[in-house]
């Protein structure tokens, strides 16, 4: 699957490990079962490390994990499912998690905008033509009245940053 980043096509660095199998050198990312369970394996691995995590379990269950996790896999199962929105922002926002976030699964043009504003920052999709789409969609908009997890600022905060227009200035 072509990983998207920044609207291009990126190496993926990570590679999926089963519950059952080693840990090889390097980045991987691990079922929740496994981060969960407190193998020592996981302890003594020194690569980043990232988690596959489903969109049915609560997310708080990995807080205690963050300051170790690189990255946080979140599965979107169906295009109507969107639990992961919801996992996402309060990754970004409750619990300040700074690593990657990555949307997962039933990745969608349509909603890829909303997943960015939500907190993901890495889209694994099914195919590697849909990037360019991707990076459009990113782009669409430019100005939000809603704050959100991306960070961007809204007309609010655009509004009063401006320099104030006086009215002789004005004439």
């Amino acid at each position: 699957m072509p990983l998207v980043k920044s609207g291009a096509v990126t190496a993926d660095p990570f590679v999926t490990v089963a519950d059952d199998a080693p840990l090889p050198d390097g980045a991987v990312i691990v079922s929740a079962a496994r981060l969960l369970s407190g193998d020592p394996a996981l302890a003594a691995h020194r690569g980043p490390l990232g988690v596959a995590w489903p969109n049915s379990s609560d997310v708080s269950l990995i807080v205690p994990h963050l300051p170790r996790l690189a990255l946080v896999a979140l599965a979107f199962p169906k295009f109507r499912d969107g639990r992961a929105f919801s996992q996402a922002r309060l990754l970004r926002e409750r619990y300040g998690f700074r690593g990657e976030v990555r949307a997962t699964g039933n990745v969608l043009q349509d909603q890829v905008l909303f997943m960015a504003r939500s907190g993901f920052d890495a889209f694994a999709l099914e195919k590697g033509a849909d990037a360019a789409a991707f990076k459009a969609a990113l782009a669409r908009y430019s100005v939000f009245y809603q704050p959100t997890a991306d960070g961007r600022p809204t007309v609010r905060d655009l509004r009063s940053a401006a320099p104030a227009r006086t009215l002789e200035a004005a004439e």
